[in-house]
């Protein structure tokens, strides 16, 4: 009898037939394929113009830190880029106020500035130079940065309860700027299948997520979890979860979207405005606004499953190009609701991933604050 031609694509070179591992393996690599073309021709499609440029020669400090920031430094250099007709770019290690003085740019950006020292900005203001700054750790450095915002003749702030902060520090001119997804990184990838899990979680465990966690450690324990940070050592039951924990590194920003692409959830679970670690917000100041990573899990087209915080809404729709959690057992109800409805699952995530790219990429933010710094 002569072989068909369905037996004959089901053998392996050997002549064997396939083994049920390798029609799994087959199924699973041509259903990530599949959906990362999904994404790929979606993206193609949303493509936008470029933004307008600004007749304005910008020089943009950068933080100098290193990593963990190094790549915001980039991003947000790289999203200037195509939008000012002149850019400088330095970093709060070097000279700034002898560069400006010699170049005279329209506007000096200073991000973070924790570590800048305020008498080169009080120099540039004195010599009529325009300065800005951007928090991009706020509420969390507030006992800091209060000192620092005086100095400038703008300020940018990711969180939203800081505006009125600021302007009650006598700063007149403040901006509601969150951070966002570099989509250079955080974009649709096809993962290799070590990177590939139900469910993922990348941070540190400051104290708070701590409590959260050791409600829900008997449940992870029992799907595919992977969990990547510090401090998580301090879990209650560490020992169910240390399997699936990666413990004591930093990812990068394409290792960990990586992570994400490989996960059919990602858990984002905000930092407490008044949890112990690490923190100088004596003024108890309570952050609204969602933090970047919000948009760079978004931005990789995966199901978000985050806490909800008051401003969110402003940036997606639950239960529409986002999931919500307020509670352990609602986390681990929707964890069980989504692993089982894959078709609902990718919808939500594809929704994200357009609205971010649409919406929440650098080039967007620093639109809006060249549109704020030079209104029309």
């Amino acid at each position: 009898m002569k072989t068909t031609q369905r037996t004959r694509r089901k053998r392996t070179r050997t002549g064997r037939a396939a083994s049920p591992g390798a029609k799994a393996g087959f199924r699973l690599g041509w259903e990530h394929g599949h959906w990362f073309g999904r994404c790929e021709a979606a993206l193609q499609g949303s493509i936008q113009p470029p933004p307008p440029l600004k007749q304005a020669h910008v020089l943009f400090v950068a933080t100098g830190k290193g990593f963990p920031y190094s790549p915001l430094d980039i991003a947000i250099a790289e999203a200037f880029r195509g939008q000012v007709t002149q850019l400088t770019i330095t970093d709060t290690k070097q000279p700034v106020a002898d560069l400006a003085l010699r170049i005279r740019p329209d506007i000096v950006l200073v991000l973070d500035g924790l570590e800048f020292d305020v008498a080169q900005v009080d120099r540039m203001r004195e010599a009529g130079i325009r300065t800005a700054i951007w928090f991009t750790d706020d509420p969390y450095y507030t006992d800091i940065t209060s000192s620092l915002a005086p100095h400038y003749d703008v300020v940018f702030t990711l969180e939203l309860v800081c505006v009125d902060y600021y302007r009650s520090l006598g700063c007149a001119d403040v901006h509601y700027l969150p951070l966002g997804a570099d989509p250079v990184s955080f974009r649709p990838r096809n993962p290799e299948r070590s990177q590939r899990h139900e469910i993922c979680f990348v941070g540190s465990a400051y104290w708070k997520r701590v409590e959260f966690f050791d409600q829900v450690t008997r449940y992870l324990a029992t799907k595919d979890t992977h969990i990547s940070g510090i401090w998580w050592e301090r879990l209650k039951e560490f020992r169910l979860l240390a399997g699936k924990i990666e413990l004591g590194r930093w990812m990068g920003p394409m290792e960990t979207a990586n992570m994400y692409n490989g996960a059919k959830i990602v858990i984002n679970m905000h930092r407490s405005h008044n949890d112990d670690t690490f923190n100088n917000n004596s003024a108890g100041i309570e952050a609204v606004s969602p933090n970047p990573r919000t948009f760079e899990i978004a931005g990789c087209a995966t199901l978000q499953l985050t806490d909800a915080r008051n401003d969110l809404v402003s940036f997606y729709t639950p239960g529409y190009d986002i999931v919500t959690y307020s509670t352990p057992q609602e986390m681990i109800e929707k964890i069980d609701y989504y692993l089982t409805h894959e078709e609902e699952r990718q919808t939500i995530a594809m929704r994200g991933m357009l609205r971010t790219m649409r919406e929440h990429t650098y080039v967007k933010r620093i639109e809006r604050l060249l549109g704020l710094l030079y209104p029309v």
